[in-house]
């Protein structure tokens, strides 16, 4: 790999410099919130789209974070002398988060960017200049080795992870540091590995900078970097999971055939779980003329491994390859160059016969189980971030309707999940509704159609009576043989505890 056209990097083993450094940015209010109150919604989010003139408007001033965002986040030369007043100047230099410009003036090497961490917690992601936002949107660079920073792909990945306390973690293809960063909150000890050696160094610059301690970083592809003898209770990755004809871009570009990375990501991962861990990636994945999607993806999940897989949505070939050809800035370039390079992409979908790409989350969680239990679903409906508990307890509700039959729900306790309500469809003046249908306003925010009978034992579930004493009651209220009830119901009862709508009590 070539990095020769892009800028040094500052020194990564000077965490004094980036300790000063952090403190002056954090003195300065140079943080997520103080970008927002100085700059304004609009703007402020502008420069999350890449579109840095609302925010030069915005910072006409001299105050030191004006100096600040000008300097790192619009990449604009600062005379040395107000620099001065803000930062330490002379070791920025020495360690090269600044450089020289003509007789007195400064310049960032870098993008710093301000990230609120869950917690409050005022955290720095580091990329290369012009590179901030990581993912589709018209990053425009055609460098090879190019870190990008924080995109919605990112944010989501960071949203879904289990956040349980471990004693290891590991992040693959951690390009600017996001995820392990995050993971450094929960885990004694992160692991983070990129195929990209800038890579690497941009996460320990993240992590310095933003007060984190330090990872073990490796290089190289997918799970080379690991030992044999080494597992993780937490896995995360958000690989260059694009589907292209070749590997123009490390950020994004797998080099695989097809959907071949993420694959083999998932197939590997089980063998590196700890007993009960997870592992969890955003990927793509192809339609295949012929093929059951779903089925495809089953057979990804390894031996040994509980799986939940959501695909959020789903781009047809052309729109596909239009979306990362001018995440790369191919269509501001030569006509013919952009439409040979569009053809190759449907050539490559024609031979495989892609007809479609899907885009999701995959989580894994290594069970002892004799029967694991892999759902494959499709959901592109909003949801509330962050997921990472809803994640957790959809894994807790597997273990338990694995451990009970039918007769066990029957004699168990359940209550109705918060914020569930209950909706009725039908025509005006209607004796009867044509559906019920019950809504999540958490998590996954579902929504699920049901019977009457359904409809009436949800809305009597407090923990109280056993589920088979609340179908006795309804059955002595609409005139069914309990008996009957009780054999039709336990499927319905089921289904409404594995999506979320019912919790065990007890």
């Amino acid at each position: 790999m070539s990095n020769s056209s892009l800028p040094t990097l500052p020194a990564s083993d000077r965490p004094e410099v980036a300790a000063r450094l952090r403190d002056a940015l954090l003195g300065a209010a140079f943080t997520a919130d103080g970008l927002l109150e100085l700059l304004g919604a609009p703007a402020y989010a502008a420069l999350a789209r890449s579109e840095t003139v609302p925010a030069l408007r915005a910072t006409r001033g001299d105050t030191p974070l004006e100096t600040l965002v000008r300097l790192f986040l619009l990449q604009q030369p600062v005379p040395h002398a107000r620099v001065e007043d803000v930062l330490p100047v002379a070791e920025c230099v020495g360690s090269g988060w600044l450089v020289s410009v003509g007789a007195d003036e400064v310049a960032a090497t870098v993008d710093v960017r301000p990230y609120g961490g869950p917690d409050g917690e005022d955290w720095f992601i580091v990329s290369d200049l012009g590179c901030a936002v990581g993912g589709a949107g018209g990053i425009g660079s055609r460098e090879e080795g190019v870190v990008l920073g924080v995109g919605g792909a990112s944010t989501t990945l960071a949203g879904i992870t289990v956040r349980t306390p471990v004693s290891a973690a590991l992040d693959l293809g951690t390009g600017s540091g996001i995820q392990a960063l995050h993971a450094a909150r929960h885990a004694t000890r992160v692991t983070a590995t990129d195929v990209n050696p800038r890579a690497l160094h941009i996460t320990a610059l993240t992590l310095a900078l933003s007060g984190a301690p330090a990872a073990d970083l490796r290089e190289g592809s997918l799970f080379e970097p690991v030992r044999d003898d080494e597992t993780y209770e937490l896995i995360v990755s958000n690989p260059p999971f694009v589907i292209s004809p070749g590997a123009r871009l490390t950020y994004r570009d797998g080099g695989m055939g097809g959907d071949d990375l993420c694959r083999s990501l998932v197939q590997e991962a089980g063998e590196r779980l700890r007993e009960g861990g997870f592992a969890q990636f955003l990927a793509n994945w192809q339609h295949v003329e012929g093929e059951d999607w779903q089925d495809r993806l089953r057979s990804w999940v390894p031996r040994g491994c509980d799986a939940w897989i959501v695909q959020r949505e789903v781009q047809d070939v052309t729109q596909y390859a239009e979306l990362w050809l001018r995440d790369a800035g191919d269509h501001q370039g030569d006509t013919a160059a952009y439409e040979a390079l569009y053809d190759a992409w449907l050539d490559e979908f024609e031979a495989r016969k892609v007809r479609a790409v899907g885009f999701g989350w995959i989580t894994l969680r290594r069970t002892d189980s004799d029967a694991p239990s892999i759902t494959v679903e499709e959901w592109p409906h909003p949801v509330e971030q962050p997921l990472g508990d809803a994640v957790r307890v959809h894994f807790d509700r597997v273990d338990y309707l694995r451990a009970h039959d039918d007769a066990a729900l029957l004699a168990a306790h359940f209550k109705l999940a918060d914020e569930v309500i209950q909706e009725q469809v039908g025509l005006p003046g209607a004796e009867d509704p044509e559906h019920v249908v019950l809504r999540q306003h958490r998590g996954m925010r579902r929504a699920t159609k049901v019977d009457t009978v359904g409809a009436g034992f949800a809305g009597v579930c407090d923990g109280t009576l056993s589920a088979g004493r609340i179908l006795d009651a309804i059955a002595q209220l609409v005139g069914e043989d309990p008996v009957l009830l009780r054999d039709r119901t336990p499927a319905q009862i089921r289904l409404l505890v594995e999506q979320g709508f019912l919790e065990p009590v007890g």
